[in-house]
């Protein structure tokens, strides 16, 4: 099997503690361009953070020095990146959030037509006041040339016993405008958190959900994201953490990435390892060729970012050092043939 590579493209430090939640979107010239929240006001959801990023002219066995890629103009932070190739005009989408309170995280977008060299002035996507999340690389463009990008919200994200909803907000007009989804799907306890979607290969839309019940759970659209489905659980073991979902397209089957580990009455149903991989070739009613990406007592690894360029799979998510002196959250880069995930290995 050719070469895979890593490393820690942007490693965490005493005045750096944390830099998570990334995503990667490939240039016009083949450079990669790969962007994340770089907090350095601490390693809190809270803390100060602004977006920064990188470029990569060798497939991401070097980097450049870092830059700002947006500044920090909430009370809080900027953070949580998705790109998104447009493909009616060619443009890369940029999405993020600003947050400014527990009860006022909003999520905007701006967009380039010169491959990330300049950008528009910021678009707000979330009309409604509370707590919008939209995850890392979690943007998808269907068939039709809708957008989607899936949401959880909370009208004030610490209050006790609030309850987290999921929802989609959509575009028809390569972002410029954007409206909510008519239904928002719930779950027991905390709620329905941090989903991703994918299109089916009939039309339908497949969204999956962070939840405390011990696995993934899911909930299908068959209106391009105007309504959902009641969710029910998905059969694949999980703690309370994001789970990625994305279709692979040289061979056409779905892959999912995720935390294959449960325990019950831990904080978040347990230590976010290992991080795995499986395929699906039945549109995610069952999954085979599981394969541990990460595994390691002392270390989490979350909120995973995929980008396919040419046969090779491009990743990252972040490290938690769990038991360094002061939490340390490193982004790691890594680099995999598709290949990889069809290999069984020996043994």
């Amino acid at each position: 099997m050719r070469d895979e590579f890593s490393m820690m493209v942007a490693p965490a430090s005493a005045g750096n503690s944390r830099n998570t939640e990334g995503d990667i979107v490939v240039l016009r010239d083949g450079r990669l361009l790969l962007a994340w929240s770089d907090f350095y006001g601490g390693a809190e959801d809270n803390a100060a953070a602004r977006i920064s990023a990188k470029v990569s002219a060798d497939g991401g066995r070097s980097w450049s020095e870092k830059y700002t890629l947006q500044e920090n103009v909430g009370k809080e932070n900027v953070m949580s990146v998705s790109f998104l190739r447009e493909r009616e005009t060619g443009e890369i989408l940029f999405f993020y959030g600003v947050k400014n309170d527990v009860d006022d995280l909003h999520f905007y977008v701006r967009a380039s037509d010169d491959e990330a060299a300049t950008w528009s002035d910021p678009l707000r996507i979330t009309t409604e006041p509370g707590y919008h999340i939209l995850m890392n690389d979690r943007v998808v463009q269907l068939t039709s040339g809708r957008i989607i990008a899936p949401m959880s919200w909370n009208a004030e994200i610490w209050r006790e016993g609030a309850s987290t909803t999921s929802t989609a907000w959509l575009s028809d007009d390569a972002g410029r405008s954007w409206t909510r989804s008519e239904s928002s799907i719930s779950c027991p306890q905390r709620g329905a958190m941090e989903p991703g979607v994918v299109q089916l290969n009939d039309g339908s839309l497949l969204m999956i959900i962070r939840t405390q019940m011990g696995q993934i759970w899911r909930s299908l659209s068959f209106d391009e994201g105007a309504t959902w489905t009641d969710a029910e659980p998905m059969g694949v073991r999980a703690p309370e953490a994001p789970s990625t979902i994305t279709r692979i397209p040289t061979t056409g089957d779905l892959l999912l990435v995720w935390n294959d580990t449960f325990e019950p009455g831990a904080g978040h149903g347990g230590i976010r390892t290992p991080l795995v991989s499986a395929l699906s070739s039945d549109e995610g009613r069952t999954w085979r060729n599981r394969r541990v990406l990460e595994d390691a007592p002392d270390r989490g690894f979350a909120y995973t970012s995929v980008t396919f360029h040419d046969d090779r799979a491009l990743l990252t998510y972040w490290v938690h050092e769990r038991f360094s002196e002061s939490p340390l959250l490193h982004l790691k880069f890594r680099s995999l043939p598709i290949e990889w995930f069809y290999h069984t290995p020996a043994g």
